[in-house]
This record gives structure tokens, sequence and C-alpha cells, in this order.
């Protein structure tokens, strides 16, 4: 049947229709009539799919097996493989993040699902045009994780001057203001120093600094630097790592400091969250005495120029100069 220019194919009904009318004797103009077709849908779908006796079952089937055999346009193409591979490579953007920018340029951009499908694909194909994207599942964020089980029991020394996160102001806990930070270490090969991270709670704009040590007094300074850098600080939340011990140097810049009870990590979990995306960078085996500031600046740079999701993809650095 014609709708303007466009052709809708037979349905299974119809070709039960024909079966019993050609078996009834009508031409194929009577039935076309009935059905209101043209008479060459009719004489086609008899010639196609009849061999000397039409039966609307088979008819099905052979129709249906040449669809799958049908040469078919490939949306997903070479080009939108190499998009893919090179967000993903360079600057870590997610299967989801690369499918909205690639809509940005193309609007029939396949979706986060069909990348991540993909890419699971590609790791245990073995043919040749595979070859350069197989070993792109490990660009995945969480592609490598591990986990750990079992109960740990509080060895952590005392802090002087520490004020649990129970007594952080709700605005803090709400989000509500910007100058609020969550601070961590990344370490790097053989838990060797690696990154400060220090991380604002409404924007999620990070600073990153490399260490070269865990002395207290060093890391406090390096904190000091970013505070003046940031601007506005008003506190900062930290786990109870003894390299954060002389956290209380900071209240002489006005900047209160709180710190999570010990192995809860999820109560400082926008800065944990950063770390993992950190960590596609710089995995947990890096060497930081062969990697230059200049390295952890452009890190730096990509992730807060990273759009996100719970932003309406806007980024850090956009909703950091807004607040």
């Amino acid at each position: 049947m014609l709708k303007g220019k466009t052709f809708v194919q037979l349905t299974d009904e119809e070709r039960s229709k024909i079966e019993v009318l050609l078996h009834q004797g009508f031409s194929y103009s009577r039935i076309a009539s009935l059905l209101g077709r043209s008479i060459s849908t009719v004489s086609r779908e008899v010639g196609r799919n009849g061999s000397g006796q039409y039966f609307c079952k088979r008819a099905q089937l052979l129709t249906d097996k040449r669809h799958r055999l049908k040469r078919k346009h490939s949306v997903f193409d070479h080009t939108m493989k190499l998009f893919i591979s090179e967000n993903l490579r360079t600057i870590r953007l997610s299967p989801e993040l690369i499918a909205v920018q690639g809509k940005k340029l193309r609007a029939d951009f396949i979706c986060a699902e069909w990348i991540y499908r993909w890419i699971w694909r590609m790791k245990f194909s073995q043919k040749a045009d595979d070859k350069p994207f197989q070993a792109l599942f490990k660009y995945l964020r969480h592609a490598g994780r591990k986990r750990k089980r079992g109960n740990k029991r509080n060895n952590r020394g005392n802090l002087l001057q520490r004020v649990w996160i129970d007594e952080r102001p709700e605005c803090v806990e709400l989000r509500q203001r910007k100058g609020d930070l969550e601070c961590d270490i990344m370490l790097g090969k053989d838990r060797k120093p690696g990154l400060l991270v220090a991380l604002d709670r409404i924007s999620r704009r990070a600073w990153l600094r490399r260490l070269k040590t865990k002395n207290a007094r060093y890391v406090a300074t390096v904190l000091q630097s970013i505070c003046r850098q940031c601007g506005r600080v008003k506190s900062i939340t930290f786990d109870n790592d003894q390299s954060f011990a002389e956290h209380y140097r900071l209240h002489e810049l006005g900047i209160k400091t709180y710190f999570t009870h010990p192995y809860s990590s999820q109560e400082k979990g926008s800065v944990e969250n950063r770390i993992g995306l950190i960590r596609m960078f710089f995995p947990k085996q890096s060497d930081f005495s062969k990697i230059s500031s200049r390295e952890v600046k452009k890190v730096e740079s990509i992730i807060n120029e990273r759009p996100m999701r719970m932003f309406n993809y806007k980024t850090p650095n956009q909703l950091y100069e807004k607040s």
C-alpha cells in the first residue's frame, strides 16, 4: 500500500488472505482490489514467494530470509570508531560522554550502550580490522577494578585538634557554597607518594599536585599553596592519614578542617570518585618520580574540562566560575 511515497510491507494477515483467495481462483487484480494494494504488489509477492503454489507461511519465511541477507547501510562507520578510540585513549571520556559529544557532530551517532558492547566485542575479536581497537577496554574506568574484603580495626594514630565530620556545618554537607573542599593523597608505585588531590564539593573542580614525600609539614605546605590559588576556601575534609597531621596550619588561613571516620572513604566520596578518574591517566603502578608537573597539570586541565551528566554536561570549570 502506498501512503504518500512510503511503501508499507505486506503483513502476515494480508499474505494469509492472498493464499486463500488464490486457492479460490481469484485473479491478481481482484485480490489487489480487495486488499487495497496495487496489482504489481500482489503479482510480485506471488512471483517471489510462490514457487508453483503460494503458501503464506513459506512466503513470510522467504521474505524474512531476504531481509536478513540484504546489504544494509552501516551507520557505525570507521570514522565513528576512530572518534570513539581517540576520545577514550587521549582524554579518557566515558562511552556516555563520547556519545553526547558525538551527537553534537552527527545526529545519527550511536548510543553509549552500543559503544560499551562494541568495546567488549573488540576485546575478543580475532579479525585483522579490529586489531587497532582490541585494547580499548583497558581505558574503561572500571576495567580492572579489584575489590577488597574483610574487616579492619582502627589503628590510625591520634591527630591533634581533629574535628569529626559529624560537626561539619549543614551548608557544607548539602554543598550549598563554594570553597568547601575534600582532600586525599593518591599513591604511586610501591605505595610511594603520588598526588595530592583537592576537590571543591559543589563544582567538582580539582587541583592536583605532585608530592615528593608524605611528610605532614610538607603536605600542609603544598595544601596551603593550593588554598591560596583557589581563594575563598572555607573548609577541608580529610581522611585520617598521618600525612594530614599538621592540618591545623590551615587554621592560620581561616580554614576549618574536618575528618571522616576511620575506614569510611564514602564520607568523602567526591574526591574518591575523582581519584578513580585520575587513575585512568596514572594507573596504580605509576612512578611519579618519572612524571613531570607539566603532565600532572595537563591531566588536571582534562578532568576539569570533562562534561558531567549530573550537571547537565557542564564542566567543573564552568560551574566553579559561576558559583
